[in-house]
């Protein structure tokens, strides 16, 4: 299924899993989506399974949006507790669309849980209360995070049996695992029609595209592990790769000896504890914050807590730049610009409205390296992997989808759990695409006119603007390539663009091109702004001329492969609107 069509079926108001391979766009899709939706002056829920997730959708997670906070299961008493708070009723019940992303990394167990909260505080029985629920992502991804330790046992006053806390949470004991939200009953009666994703946009590397097939369809094969061993290359010079590891003991030791480089004074911040005591120990071996927290001016850091005022999210990337004159607290500069001014921030444990444990620390960790699972959802032109201790399914593919070519890889190994997807995916998988094929038919034998009017009655149903929608043939007034058109116009950098919008340069690229190709925009008059520096766009335009006279085409991997990896793909990109 394109882009386009999932798209046109999003509009209608329906329930949708909106899945595909890594960079077939899923991401893109729902941009657009949220684009035309706010358009028509209806906001929707942007949401994700977790907190680095929620950072590329512009979002938060569903366990905060829902109230359900770190539980698992809620409970009648935990219904009526969040039924007295006016805020999240208000929202509940004004809320027209939800989507939930990285659908992947949430349990059914949660699932149910967040649809409960949604039905009974709406105060209707449909499934969501009635909400339009959209779910993101591909379960070739990496599972949802099974807990294992085991704080405090209590005796329930129900049955008298005992239970096992965790982290304040109440958690069976069985040792079964954790299920897939497409295994639970409440998948089954939302009932999403689901949008298969067939196009790729993120790889243009026909035999790393070939090498990642065949790891998620089980089919690897000893030519296709020789391409990956011999991926075990030589760093390049002044080496800043982005480095992913799948257990955190590695992530620490790097981020330990980049520390250690940095010539400034450390500084050190301590945390803070209060209440009972086992809960207190939980909370500090699952906050992402360490116990000491030591840096230095020229730190790379990542954000470990959502601000409550929306400066940042669990995920969110930067550096060090100074420490406050008043506070002490480090002063951070994010990827897209961004000025943060840290100070501490709580994690705690209640027993209703009482607090029982709290822990307090600057929401921070060292950056250098991190955890395959907080890699899921970028995209990267190179990168260090380590796959040699890889644990879980699908971790080994998320790593190297992150890449856009095999050329990119730098591999420290692998082991054959790293090139394994979960058994129980694969059969599912099959259905899925089934089901999409079905969808495409079923939508594609439905009369335009038919299709917008379907658009126009959602609209209406949610309140929103009916008549200012886009035309899906004509994709005028509310497109989201006019909406970025509008904006270059103003001759806003690609940087600033994608930061109005809430995407990746990579995204506004894509826009570009396509604006280029129905002759919506010239480069030569409009983009002149843009253009790169004089020495670096003539090397790329001798690069493709060379690479066009070899092969007939404008490919941005061959032209990479004659300039280096200082040229990223999003340069390349830039520079081959104006000369194609």
């Amino acid at each position: 299924m394109t882009q386009d069509e999932a798209l046109a079926i999003l509009k209608t108001g329906a329930n949708v899993f909106l899945t595909g391979e890594p960079g077939s766009g899923k991401t893109h899709t729902i941009n657009r989506y949220v684009a035309y939706l706010r358009s028509c002056g209806i906001e929707p829920a942007i949401t994700a399974s977790t907190g680095i997730a929620a950072t590329h959708v512009g979002g938060m997670t569903v366990h905060s949006w829902s109230g359900i906070g770190v539980k698992n299961n809620i409970t009648e008493e935990d219904l009526d507790f969040l039924l007295q708070k006016e805020r999240l009723v208000k929202r509940m019940q004004n809320v027209r669309v939800l989507i939930i992303d990285e659908i992947s990394m949430l349990s059914a167990e949660t699932l149910s849980s967040v649809e409960v909260v949604a039905r009974v505080l709406r105060h209707s029985s449909k499934p969501f209360g009635g909400i339009q629920v959209v779910f993101v992502g591909d379960f070739f991804q990496l599972p949802p995070i099974l807990k294992r330790d085991r704080i405090i046992a209590k005796e329930s006053q129900d049955d008298g049996q005992m239970r096992i806390i965790e982290d304040g949470i109440e958690t069976g004991s069985s040792g079964t695992g954790v299920q897939f939200a497409f295994q639970s009953s409440v998948w089954d009666r939302t009932n999403p029609i689901v949008c298969y994703l067939s196009e790729q946009h993120r790889q243009e590397d026909e035999h790393f595209l070939q090498i990642l097939s065949a790891i998620r369809k089980g089919e690897m094969t000893e030519e296709f592990r020789l391409s990956l061993s011999k991926r075990a290359v030589l760093l390049p010079e002044n080496d800043t790769l982005t480095k992913l590891f799948p257990h955190n003991v590695d992530v620490d030791r790097i981020n330990t000896v980049e520390l250690g480089k940095l010539p400034d004074r450390e500084s050190s911040f301590m945390m803070e504890t209060h209440g009972f005591a086992p809960i207190v120990e939980g909370l500090k071996r699952n906050c992402l914050s360490p116990e000491k927290l030591a840096l230095k001016v020229g730190a790379k850091v990542m954000f470990t807590k959502n601000s409550m005022e929306g400066k940042f999210v669990n995920g969110t990337l930067g550096e060090v730049v100074s420490f406050s004159e008043s506070s002490g607290y480090p002063i951070i500069k994010t990827r897209n610009g961004r000025i943060i001014e840290t100070e501490k921030m709580e994690w705690s444990v209640a027993d209703g409205p009482k607090i029982i444990a709290m822990i307090k620390q600057i929401p921070l960790r060292l950056a250098w390296a991190i955890t395959v699972h907080k890699s899921q959802g970028m995209s990267l032109d190179a990168a260090l992997i380590d796959l040699r201790s890889a644990f879980e399914y699908g971790q080994g593919y998320v790593a190297l989808s992150r890449l856009r070519t095999l050329q990119g890889l730098y591999l420290l190994g692998f082991n054959e759990r790293s090139l394994e997807v979960h058994p129980e995916v694969s059969t599912k998988d099959s259905e899925f695409r089934n089901y999409s094929l079905k969808a495409r038919q079923t939508f594609g034998n439905i009369g335009l006119t038919e299709l917008e009017e379907m658009h126009e009655n959602f609209l209406k149903v949610c309140g929103g603007k009916a008549g200012t929608s886009s035309n899906i043939s004509t994709k005028k007034k509310s497109s989201t390539y006019d909406i970025t058109k509008t904006l270059i116009l103003r001759k806003l950098s690609i940087k600033d663009v994608a930061k109005e919008r809430g995407v990746t340069a990579g995204t506004i690229l894509s826009h570009l091109e396509k604006l280029k190709e129905q002759g919506e925009i010239d480069p030569t008059k409009d983009l002149v702004h843009l253009r790169p520096e004089e020495d670096s766009f003539r090397k790329m335009v001798e690069a493709f001329d060379v690479v066009f006279k070899k092969t007939g085409q404008m490919k941005l991997t061959p032209v990479r492969d004659l300039l280096g990896p200082t040229y990223d793909f999003d340069k390349l990109r830039l520079a081959r609107l104006f000369v194609s």
